[in-house]
């Protein structure tokens, strides 16, 4: 099994309290422990603009602002975002700054791509907010032109919702073309999403990762789908890798579990977030797959496994305030379930500055 983690980034209230002047020096310490553990395979950040639960005048960074920092403070590890908006950035542009922040990573990054969701976000940054339908084709029309522009150097699409003419991407990023074959897309493309007869049908099309619900029953389910529109599209659904997002709480025993849980509980309180919201989050939380003491999540990753989930994405709530959860995972867990026979090594390669 594969490994990333989240790098907090103020998008889910993780960084409330720290002096802003202290933001990137958690964010890029975060980074260079992960590159320097090789069982993490890659960092993550969140592509949002406004906090969650709700939004509030907490810090959020901007995410290929930070892709482009995180590439130059680190030397292994590969980059992501979990995941992009399509419509927040005009494709054929977007293309051209994930190419750029290739060639600065040499090789590391990875497109997440989705729809979008967060209606304030969009409406407050002037976006409208487009039906299911409008936002799932344009994300459809977005990746065909990251497609021709990092596979042949320029994109031509006369779509309903984009359109480009000749546009260029040079340099190509370096995934495709300085490493060849690291790639389908050039830069390898997570579609995230679950929804079933579109999402899925797109990743079936274009993706090397997808994204979707990690919980058992509705990781089957929807891989089950996702096998059927390969089925239909004539793609090999064994070169698509499942991936799926965990909110990790460990303890070393259930009550450790439970002090992390009533951290997070005050936390959402000292950001501002309603009682009311910030219990039920919590509540939430608690019944979620990786919250529980190492045995037990070794025991429910090791199901996940065999139900072909192969990379996990893990976020970490309180990881720029307490690292001892980290501590505790990268001791207790990582060591049992990595694989390093190949590891990371599927896109790109592995260098140091």
């Amino acid at each position: 099994m594969r490994f990333g983690m989240f790098v907090p980034q103020g998008w889910r209230m993780d960084l409330v309290g720290v002096d802003p002047v202290q933001h990137w020096g958690v964010m890029a310490g975060l980074a260079r422990r992960a590159d320097a553990n090789d069982d993490w395979e890659s960092v993550w950040v969140y592509d949002h603009f406004h906090t969650v639960p709700v939004p509030s005048q907490e810090a959020t960074h901007e995410a290929w602002t930070l892709m482009a920092a995180l590439a130059g403070v680190t030397g292994r590890v590969r980059l992501g975002q979990m995941c992009t908006c399509m419509a927040y950035r005009p494709p054929a542009y977007l293309a051209k700054v994930a190419a750029t922040v290739d060639v600065i990573s040499e090789g590391r990054l990875d497109m997440g791509i989705g729809a979008g969701w967060y209606e304030h976000e969009w409406r407050a940054y002037g976006y409208g907010f487009p039906s299911a339908g409008e936002r799932l084709a344009m994300l459809r029309e977005g990746v065909e032109i990251f497609r021709q522009m990092w596979t042949t150097g320029s994109a031509t699409l006369d779509g309903t919702y984009y359109q480009v003419e000749g546009a260029l991407c040079a340099p190509r990023p370096l995934q495709g073309t300085a490493y060849p074959g690291s790639a389908r897309n050039g830069i390898p493309m997570w579609v995230a999403g679950g929804g079933e007869r579109k999402t899925l049908r797109i990743a079936a099309e274009y993706a090397d990762y997808t994204n979707f619900d990690g919980t058992p029953e509705v990781f089957t389910t929807k891989s089950e789908i996702l096998a059927g529109h390969c089925r239909d599209v004539g793609r090999d659904y064994d070169e698509i890798v499942r991936s799926a997002n965990y909110n990790v709480f460990i303890g070393r025993d259930q009550a450790e579990v439970e002090d992390r849980l009533n951290w997070m509980y005050e936390h959402f309180l000292r950001g501002g977030v309603p009682e009311k919201v910030a219990r039920r989050q919590v509540e939430s939380l608690r019944t979620q797959p990786l919250v529980g003491t190492p045995e037990q999540i070794l025991e429910t990753l090791a199901d996940l496994e065999r139900r072909g989930m192969t990379y996990a994405i893990c976020y970490f709530a309180e990881a720029a305030y307490d690292t001892t959860g980290i501590d505790l995972f990268e001791r207790r867990v990582l060591p049992e379930l990595v694989r390093h026979e190949g590891h990371g090594h599927r896109f790109g390669h592995r260098h140091g500055h």
